[in-house]
């Protein structure tokens, strides 16, 4: 049986509606999953008429019929705007929607109606105004489901990253690590890439400072107080692992290839050479969590919202490795 995968419209006003019609209409994903939109089937209908896609014969009116769905389908939820929404704003109203999509598919999951969730991607700006204090989709799944021990991982192909901080100011980073935290993201990634990959990992791990802190000089030591007793105890455990590495070097193409995955200590410093090697193909994954999450590597744009051009690699890459890590 193929896993039932739900996935969440994202903000209504951005690119989200669309990839997910895309991903219903995919004939590839078909044969791997069974895909769920949960949003606004009245919005859905728009971005339809919008960007000339089809719409999937099921329509379900309940969270219960989605065991028994027996193709793609719209989970159509009550009480999210449709007719009101205007593609390409940032409104409360939007950022409202988006997390009800959220946290109505993380109690699917987490009953078993279904087996993974994939997200299309929300503004923080929306969520924000709409009262919603979680910065990002990380933080709304660790405190719905209760993990405690969780990190963001994106991978693709040609790079895998995973993040020690994530929706953190620059200046706050510092403050943020600590040697607990660091192995943490290590000992997840460590599982993860054994599961994803088959074999035990060779894992690198970046430096918070320019040139790896140069024995000091940059920083505040965070290097050698901080990331190197994590690296040496993940090591005294078996793993094989190299750093702290200076940030600069560690993205080089011979240490990439030799590479199952990169611990970065903030957001940016995984996000950018993720995004230049692979952005619309690599897959955002939360580890840690009691259920399968997986999610697109990109935001909103809501420059491109309801007109037919967004890009659907990333969605449907993200569709294929929640049923993958499902099964």
């Amino acid at each position: 049986m193929k896993p039932r995968i739900a996935i969440t419209m994202g903000d209504p006003a951005g690119v989200g509606p669309e990839l997910c019609l895309r991903a219903l209409a995919e004939a590839s994903l078909q044969d791997v999953a069974a895909p769920v939109v949960f949003g606004n089937f009245a919005l859905l209908q728009r971005v339809s008429q919008a960007c000339g896609l089809p719409l999937p014969a099921l329509v379900l009116t309940d969270v219960t019929q989605v065991t028994t769905a027996a193709g793609p389908a719209i989970l159509d939820l009550p009480g999210l705007p449709g007719d009101a929404v205007t593609p390409g704003s940032v409104d409360a109203s939007t950022g409202l929607a988006a997390y009800h999509c959220i946290t109505a598919a993380i109690d699917a999951a987490l009953n078993g109606a279904v087996d993974g969730i994939c997200t299309a991607p929300i503004h923080k700006e929306a969520l924000q105004a709409a009262g919603i204090s979680h910065p990002g989709h990380t933080e709304i799944l660790s405190e719905r489901t209760g993990a405690e021990r969780i990190c963001m991982m994106l991978t693709s192909e040609q790079i895998t990253v995973s993040l020690v901080t994530t929706h953190l100011g620059l200046c706050d980073v510092p403050a943020a690590l600590d040697t607990g935290r660091v192995r943490e993201t290590i000992d997840l990634t460590a599982d993860a890439m054994r599961r994803l990959r088959g074999h035990e990992p060779h894992l690198v791990v970046c430096g918070l400072n320019p040139h790896a802190g140069e024995g000091g000089l940059f920083g505040r030591n965070e290097e050698a107080n901080i990331i190197l007793p994590a690296i040496e105890a993940a090591r005294a455990d078996g793993l094989h692992i190299e750093g702290p590495l200076p940030p600069d070097t560690a993205f080089l193409p011979e240490r990439l290839q030799a590479t199952d995955a990169t611990i970065c200590m903030y957001h940016d410093q995984g996000l950018i050479p993720l995004k230049m090697l692979a952005f619309d193909r690599a897959v955002n994954v939360t580890l840690g969590l009691p259920i399968v999450r997986t999610s697109v590597d990109h935001g909103t744009a809501l420059d491109l919202a309801w007109q037919g051009k967004a890009r659907p690699g990333s969605m449907f890459e993200a569709v294929r490795l929640a049923a993958r890590l499902s099964q």
